[in-house]
């Protein structure tokens, strides 16, 4: 069932976000592959720029993997607080336009923009200025997804990078989804891609043919979730603040990482990523919990509570490493990492979307 009133939903996505950073601040580096990340023999990427990524260079690759493919890479170190700060200055644009905003990381956030509250005319003008607004601001350039839901308007923030735009209005919907190779969708993951190409899914369309109980078969809990994806639907609000019992970020390398020094670069690049969530969110909690999933797909979990409210990166850090080293040798390796913060506190509520606004063109 559609909305009576369809939302206008923009998905932000900065391009390469802490590559870039590191480009404009450093001319030398302008047009040039960059990595940043660990340059070690056994470092990790946290993120290369597009002159990298022609080479095949991505988040999460061994660094000595990422030279291999390019020789010419130049690897950078990761200057956290330069990137939050620069997100900082991206979430006041943002805020100028909509207080419905939904941050997902530093580098990327939803906004529903149902309200034109400088009276621009369309949600794809709203997303015109907010990217042109960012570049004279920051120096850097964002991609824009607009749609009428959330999960079409991160596929169409996809479709034009770097320094693009997509607008997919409800009629187009269902089409734009039959198209794309459902590896792209948010949610289904190299596993589920796998089970899906075992039973002939490629596309959104070949999974829109399948009826929900077979879905729910196959897919359990998440069936509902794709079945709706593969007709271009999706009623998920944009919560400017959500309360959770957890808040973190966890990562999959391409390739098990088995030695110390790439799992602790790695572990502090997830740290920085959850802390980026934890501090947007005014959240303060008491217990870290490491994830680690070993190559074989088990997953164990470790946790920590200490007595006061974790109070920055480098003690979240701190506890999230003991708990890894703790875990150290791990048998076969380590293909995905996350940390998290729980026993929480907030600053602020929830807030909602409950006024009626005039329909606002695409």
């Amino acid at each position: 069932m559609s909305d009576a009133r369809p939302r206008k939903i923009i998905h932000v996505d900065m391009d390469a976000f802490y590559a870039s950073v590191e480009q404009r601040d450093d001319p030398a580096l302008r047009g040039r592959p960059v990595a940043v990340g660990g340059s070690r023999a056994r470092g990790v990427v946290a993120a290369a720029s597009y002159e990298a990524r022609v080479f095949g260079v991505r988040s999460a690759m061994p660094s000595v993997t990422a030279v291999r493919q390019c020789p010419d890479l130049i690897f950078v170190p990761p200057r956290f607080d330069v990137y939050r700060a620069v997100s900082q200055q991206i979430r006041a644009i943002f805020a100028d336009y909509t207080d419905l905003i939904e941050p997902l990381s530093l580098d990327e956030a939803y906004l529903d923009v149902s309200e034109d509250r400088h009276a621009l005319g369309s949600a794809q003008a709203i997303a015109a200025a907010i990217r042109a607004r960012i570049q004279d601001d920051t120096g850097l350039t964002a991609s824009a997804g607009v749609s009428y839901n959330k999960f079409i308007a991160k596929l169409a923030s996809d479709q034009n990078k770097p320094d693009g735009m997509c607008v997919i209005p409800p009629h187009r919907g269902a089409a734009f989804v039959a198209g794309l190779p459902v590896k792209r969708f948010h949610g289904v993951g190299p596993v589920t891609a796998r089970r899906m190409e075992a039973l002939g899914i490629l596309t959104g369309a070949d999974l829109a043919v399948h009826p929900l109980p077979f879905l729910q078969r196959h897919f359990g809990s998440h069936a509902t979730y794709l079945y709706g994806a593969a007709r271009g639907e999706d009623h998920r609000p944009v919560r400017a603040h959500r309360q959770a019992k957890s808040i973190g970020a966890e990562r999959t390398f391409e390739r098990d990482l088995s030695e110390p020094a790439p799992l602790h670069d790695a572990l502090a690049v997830v740290a920085a990523a959850a802390w980026a969530r934890i501090d947007r969110a005014g959240a303060q909690g008491r217990t870290v919990t490491l994830k680690l999933r070993r190559a074989d797909f088990a997953t164990i979990t470790r946790a920590r509570s200490v007595p006061r409210p974790v109070v920055d990166e480098a003690a979240f850090l701190a506890i999230g490493a003991d708990l890894l080293a703790a875990q150290l040798p791990v048998p076969g390796g380590v293909r995905l990492l996350g940390l998290t913060l729980s026993a929480l506190g907030h600053t602020a509520g929830d807030a909602s979307d409950d006024g009626v606004q005039p329909a606002l063109p695409f």
